[in-house]
């Protein structure tokens, strides 16, 4: 793509910020020319502002060390800049709703990787293979914030991008109850075993507000736009269990589902293995070319080996079995800071690109 979109990371020094610059730097579409903070970061060069935080697996990109961090809530500044932003800042989330809408007010599209806007009711909360559709909600939105570019689009909570993905492959044999427990790593907090030094050898079984996202923000997906509004599902009924492990990247669900119409193991895999949404067909940068593989091996997926699956934004099915309670019961996993964080923004960003929401000023 000539002429790049210029890009803003509002949270930029956070761990989420951090996995945007890697995923970011070069990317083909988008080029990032501001990074934003709290006011205690602002003024200082990335590199100082994150001297001793820096937790990924890449040297801070050499066009990044000394680029300035400017303050966040600067909106006037910033929106002059940027084409768009992503926003994954640490605040309560009646201040993130405030900071995001002032974004969008001042004509700059947000994509968020919080939680604060979700459930507003013209806000579209989107995994790409699964509700593209629901972008279109963003005309409503636009009317309401008195908007021409602005608007919010957010990321759907890191916890349900494993099952829900493999539960929309079997849609057709209408999926009824569906009971989860979610095994997700320490980085789903921000933290790295040297700043959670409690984690090692520990599991905990409770993050707060984590069950309710997991049982709940999949029916917003599945819902349909009504009017003004997303209008969420009522099935399949999910109940969730979620659970602090010791790994450092990955979400594990262990999966038990039952359905009106109970299909053929053969065809599940079948289902799993061919499933296809909008990133793939629109060939996105960032979009897995196979979205979800079935394992056959009675052992997999495991966490520590199969979360890069397809650069970390693809979905790994395994141990699809008869259960004595449900119909069948499965093993799913995920990359959390790639798919359910920083890589998943990115491909919404692109797919928002690509359907035309997103533009150059």
């Amino acid at each position: 793509m000539e002429n790049k979109l210029r890009v803003g990371i509002v949270g930029a020094t956070g761990m989420v910020g951090q996995k945007f610059i890697t995923l970011l730097h070069e990317h083909p579409w988008f080029e990032i020319v501001c990074l934003a903070a709290s006011p205690r970061s602002a003024g200082k060069p990335y590199h100082e502002a994150v001297d001793g935080r820096w937790a990924q697996s890449i040297e801070i990109p050499e066009r990044i060390k000394d680029m300035k961090v400017m303050d966040g809530a600067d909106v006037e500044n910033i929106s002059q800049v940027v084409d768009f932003i992503f926003c994954a800042v640490d605040m309560d989330k009646a201040a993130i709703r405030q900071l995001e809408e002032a974004y969008a007010k001042a004509d700059v599209p947000v994509v968020s990787n919080n939680s604060a806007h979700r459930w507003t009711e013209d806000v579209p909360m989107v995994i790409p293979e699964i509700n593209n559709e629901h972008i279109a909600i963003i005309d409503v939105q636009r009317k309401r914030l008195g908007t021409d570019r602005g608007f919010i689009a957010v990321k759907p909570n890191c916890s349900i991008q494993s099952y829900v993905p493999v539960i929309q492959a079997l849609m057709d044999y209408q999926p009824k109850e569906v009971n989860v427990c979610t095994y997700q790593a320490i980085s789903g907090a921000g933290k790295t075993f040297d700043s959670w030094p409690d984690m090692v050898d520990n599991i905990i079984p409770y993050i707060g507000g984590e069950e309710e996202k997991s049982e709940k923000e999949p029916m917003k997906i599945w819902g349909k736009i009504e009017g003004d509004k997303i209008q969420s599902a009522v099935e399949p009924v999910i109940s969730a269990q979620c659970i602090r492990v010791p790994a450092a990247d990955g979400h594990l669900a262990a999966v038990s589902i039952k359905f009106e119409e109970k299909p053929e193991i053969n065809k599940v895999i079948e289902r799993i293995n061919n499933y296809q949404g909008r990133a793939q067909e629109l060939e996105l940068p960032t979009a897995p070319k196979q979205f979800m593989k079935y394992m056959m091996e009675a052992d997999r997926p495991q966490t520590r080996i199969d979360r890069d699956y397809e650069n970390g934004m693809g979905v790994t099915v395994g141990r699809f079995r008869e259960d004595n309670l449900y119909d069948y019961k499965f093993v799913c996993l995920s990359h959390n800071t790639l798919r359910g964080a920083a890589g998943g923004a990115v491909l919404i960003a692109e797919l928002l690109t690509s359907e035309g929401y997103i533009t150059r000023k």
